[in-house]
């Protein structure tokens, strides 16, 4: 089983597809895994063992991941009759009284959920240091940040429990743990999965839903899996030409790709992170695509910083009281962390003509980011500005509870653009530095276009292997 363990997804389900191994035993060497390895990590946070079991050994759908194990980022994604907390106090108890549209089509492309992960209050910023649950540790290293707010997941693919596990991304948190622990992760473009049934979206558009996976094929056939708009969705993102699956191995052609090592505020980056892209450009210029160094796309960077924590900010009361109507429940300073809370005051004093103003920035800056786009396919960027920083980095201090957000502007200067714009946009595991820390590059594509992520992605993968990297904690 640890050599099955060893495989992606996609092979794990062919397996079962053969039967050759059971759904029940793929299950079972998870469970065991979870067990060994979690205290390590503090990963998965709510086990679903029975409820999986049940799963596992009933009948299956005829999805493409029948019978292989999975996990859910306790944020976003709801599970009918399992706690939902959202990685707060203030939901320790709360449970889901339905599935959100995403874990039905999970359960539907076969997947058996074994349990939920570790999240940072409401996902609010980029590294996983809950109150509630305590820090998930990166499995390259224990005292650095697994990132954020997907960290839960990125860390138990990265130490091999699963080979794959549901994230969300508003600002870059699919993305920002994918290269803190050597994953793949795609951000898809905005609507291509829905949010529903309540949500119809999410922060003006911020939020998108996908997984962090060990390999390309993984995530382009579960993002086949689940893609397409539900009954009621307010927009949906372009319908796609075809599977994405069929795009790995095809020829991307001679993509031109933009080049930036340097951000729009003009902030610095870590010499690893500069690195990183230098190796990444040489690549795809070895690989016959046009690269040429350019600045980062001619946006306003102070206006997109404050049209984005305007909205971000105003995102806070919305949620907390939200899930007030929803439960009845009240709330005060002593059930959230001061950021949290700070963000939710923030929140309560924004005008609804300012809040307004701010979604009209973003859409003015995504024309300007478009324009960028007609002259270029692909925009490579640092993921982050610095490889992961130690856990405690982001702390608030008693004078000051903003300043874990402070210091997350600086952290993540490329990725929230993509969220504000609506593209698609990857982290993929190319680089590690001297300390062993993998350090992720980021590409972006136009609006609607994952086609040319993947195929990018696969040819990547391909010349540049990463799933043979095992860190220092690791279950196989």
């Amino acid at each position: 089983m640890n050599d099955i363990a060893l495989l992606d997804a996609t092979a794990q389900a062919e397996l079962v597809r053969s039967k050759q191994v059971k759904p029940i035993e793929l299950l079972e060497a998870t469970i065991e895994r979870i067990e060994r390895i979690n205290p390590q990590i503090n990963a998965v946070v709510t086990p679903m063992y029975e409820i999986a079991r049940k799963t596992a050994e009933g009948p299956l759908p005829d999805g493409p991941f029948s019978g292989v194990p999975f996990l859910l980022k306790d944020l976003g994604a709801g599970y009918a009759g399992v706690r939902q907390t959202q990685g707060s106090v203030f939901l320790e108890d709360f449970v889901s009284p339905f599935d959100s549209e995403l874990t039905v089509r999970y359960k539907r492309a076969g997947l058996v959920i074994t349990g939920k992960t570790n999240t940072p209050e409401f996902g609010l910023v980029p590294t996983t240091e809950p109150r509630l649950f305590g820090p998930t540790r990166n499995p390259w290293a224990p005292e650095h940040s697994v990132g954020g707010s997907s960290g839960g997941s990125a860390a138990a693919v990265a130490a091999g429990i699963v080979p794959m596990a549901h994230a969300n991304d508003g600002g870059g948190s699919i993305r920002i743990p994918a290269s803190c622990c050597g994953l793949f992760g795609i951000k898809p473009s905005r609507a291509r999965v829905p949010l529903g049934p309540i949500i119809g979206d999410m922060m003006g558009g911020l939020v998108c839903e996908h997984a962090v996976t060990r390999s390309v094929r993984d995530s382009a056939a579960l993002l086949d899996a689940v893609a397409g708009p539900e009954l009621g969705d307010p927009y949906y993102a372009p319908p796609q030409i075809r599977p994405y699956v069929e795009d790995l191995g095809a020829d991307p052609g001679s993509l031109r790709i933009a080049v930036s090592i340097r951000t729009a505020t003009g902030t610095p980056l870590h010499e690893d992170n500069i690195a990183a892209v230098k190796d990444a450009a040489a690549l795809c210029e070895e690989l016959g695509h046009h690269v040429e160094e350019m600045g980062p796309p001619p946006i306003n960077a102070e206006m997109l910083e404050e049209a984005f924590l305007t909205i971000w900010a105003a995102g806070v009361p919305w949620g907390i009281e939200g899930i007030g109507r929803l439960t009845g429940r009240q709330a005060s300073p002593e059930k959230f962390e001061p950021l949290t809370w700070a963000l939710y005051e923030q929140g309560k004093r924004t005008a609804a003509g300012d809040y307004l103003l701010a979604v009209t920035a973003l859409q003015q800056m995504s024309r300007t980011v478009a324009h960028f786009f007609e002259r270029y396919d692909v925009w490579l960027s640092p993921t982050l500005g610095s490889p992961p920083p130690k856990l405690g980095h982001f702390d608030a201090t008693p004078d000051n509870p903003m300043v874990g957000l402070d210091r997350a502007i600086e952290y993540v200067p490329f990725t929230p653009l993509q969220n504000a714009t609506g593209q698609p946009g990857m982290s993929v595991p190319l680089f590690w530095n001297s300390e062993g820390l993998p350090v992720g590059v980021h590409f972006a594509a136009r609006f609607g276009e994952e086609d040319t992520l993947f195929r990018l992605a696969a040819q990547l993968e391909e010349a540049c292997p990463w799933a043979n990297k095992r860190p220092p904690i690791s279950a196989v």
